[in-house]
């Protein structure tokens, strides 16, 4: 059965850190794609981050570049998104998904492009 968990969600104060991880079981990761997505209360759900399973290029939304890193990591079969420079705006359910689609120098950030998703982790800034 493919399943995705992210865990490391948390409350943090502004301008802190946060390590996401998604990790993937039942599937290997190194053959997909694999997104970030965000989703505060009201809102729809909002590309954060993706990186590509060819060339691992990273795609970054505008909103956190400079400030989110995402990698990989395939011998843990795990994904992980570094969150540094927290702001109260980042404030969402945090959710990774994976596709199959092979993409090269490019990794989408839409939802519409993922087949499989994780149930979500809370991260809140505030202070």
């Amino acid at each position: 059965q493919l399943q995705l968990v992210e865990s490391g969600g948390d409350l943090v104060q502004p301008g802190g850190s946060l390590r996401l991880s998604c990790a993937a079981s039942g599937f290997t990761l190194d053959y997909y794609s694999i997104g970030w997505f965000r989703q505060a209360p009201g809102k729809e759900r909002e590309g954060v981050s993706a990186i590509n399973n060819s060339d691992e290029s990273p795609f970054y939304a505008d909103s956190v570049k400079g400030r989110f890193t995402i990698s990989r990591d395939n011998a843990k079969n795990t994904v992980y998104l570094q969150m540094n420079s927290l702001k109260p705006e980042d404030t969402a359910v945090y959710y990774c998904a994976a596709t199959r689609n092979d993409y090269t120098d490019y990794a989408p950030l839409l939802h519409s492009e993922y087949d499989y998703w994780g149930q979500g982790t809370q991260v809140t800034v505030s202070s």
